[in-house]
């Protein structure tokens, strides 16, 4: 816990979990550390002021360590509503971060693709140090934002799965191939997923991978109200699925931090989140945009981008400012797993579209065969 007032900053934790230099930076900063175990004592002793607490964050514990007498006001931590919109320089540093992360997610699907074609036997273990891997050789890399999802098959309809080294699978035979995974750079906060077909997909397959696809682009498109309900704007995006009988059981969208958590409120996209004041979308929030779909014990599909609110200028002021979404990932959306068919003129423009863009702000960063595969697979269907 961390209590801020006008004179001092003071941590609560077990001193075991920091270590020395953590230490020594937090008092270079003003912080002082004490023991957990003494939040609510403190809390007790506050006299002459008024507390903030956020009661989505703070337990009743402590809220009731303090003093009858103490002007208590219920609200969100204000930092959290200043983290969540993006100034344009933060946006113009994700957008660098993001062309960083293509270059490697480049080398390490150019990677996948050729030793799997040469019959190397992979594991979704091997999946999550090689990704990793090629984003430490981008300059200002700090590491991956969270545990790399590398799920194939039936692992991949597990939407938080893990390998481990006491379960995991090899990719061999068909397939699909889910990997969801994610780099901390001094200049942004990446969050990617991608389905890799492996062998020959089924008919299936490839028809729920189009719908996903399909779902991904509506939202992506979507024009909306400034201010408009986070929630409000779930069923847009899985009103295809919701017309075949089928959903999924996780959040379309959530917010994403400055070199940050990946994690990052109080925006989220899903139509079973509650609906509060700090719902509402603003320029310059970061969301990730990820429908997916899940066959218990079969596979699993999901297709992820991060957008950044940005203001839409189409428009007279008649109805108020209107919002539209920026997409800054910079990664091929595989092709081989689509039917074509299935997609409306409109959505295989937005298709072409991105592909175009992800080939411009890239294909001067790579070079010989990863250059040639980023061509092959932003090419125009």
């Amino acid at each position: 816990h961390l209590y801020i007032s006008a004179q001092q900053a003071v941590l609560f934790i077990d001193s075991n979990k920091v270590d020395l230099t953590t230490q020594q930076a937090f008092k270079a900063d003003g912080i002082e550390i004490r023991d957990y175990q003494d939040s609510a004592q403190f809390l007790a002793n506050i006299s002459n002021a008024s507390v903030l607490l956020d009661p989505a964050k703070v337990s009743i514990f402590h809220e009731q360590a303090i003093a009858k007498d103490i002007q208590v006001v219920y609200d969100i931590n204000p930092s959290t509503l200043f983290k969540s919109r993006k100034h344009e320089s933060e946006i113009a540093h994700i957008r660098h971060a993001m062309v960083k992360d293509g270059v490697a997610l480049c080398h390490f699907f150019y990677w996948l693709e050729k030793a799997l074609h040469q019959g190397e036997r992979i594991s979704e273990l091997t999946i999550d140090e090689k990704i990793t891997a090629y984003r430490a050789q981008q300059e200002g890399f700090i590491g991956p934002s969270f545990s790399t999802i590398a799920g194939f098959n039936a692992n991949g309809a597990l939407p938080h799965y893990r390998a481990t080294e006491e379960h995991y699978s090899f990719i061999e035979g068909d397939g699909l191939l889910l990997i969801d995974s994610g780099g901390q750079y001094v200049d942004g906060t990446t969050d990617i997923t991608r389905v890799v077909p492996v062998g020959t997909p089924t008919e299936q397959q490839k028809r729920d991978y189009t719908l996903v696809l399909k779902c991904h682009i509506a939202l992506a498109k979507t024009i909306y109200p400034e201010g408009l309900a986070a929630p409000l704007l779930d069923s847009i995006c899985r009103h295809t699925l919701w017309q075949h009988g089928l959903d999924y059981r996780h959040g379309t969208g959530h917010g994403v931090g400055f070199a940050l958590n990946v994690h990052e409120g109080p925006q989220v996209l899903s139509y079973y989140a509650p609906i509060h004041a700090y719902s509402k979308l603003r320029e310059g929030m970061i969301l990730s945009n990820e429908p997916g779909l899940y066959h218990e014990g079969q596979y699993g599909i999901r297709i992820e981008n991060l957008v950044a609110n940005r203001l839409h200028s189409g428009f007279e002021k008649t109805y108020g400012d209107f919002l539209e979404f920026e997409t800054l990932t910079l990664c091929p959306i595989h092709l081989d797993c689509i039917v074509v068919d299935m997609l409306t003129d409109e959505e295989k423009d937005w298709l072409n579209g991105y592909h175009q863009t992800v080939q411009e702000r890239l294909a001067e960063h790579l070079s010989g065969d990863v250059l040639d595969w980023l061509i092959y697979n932003t090419r125009k269907i």
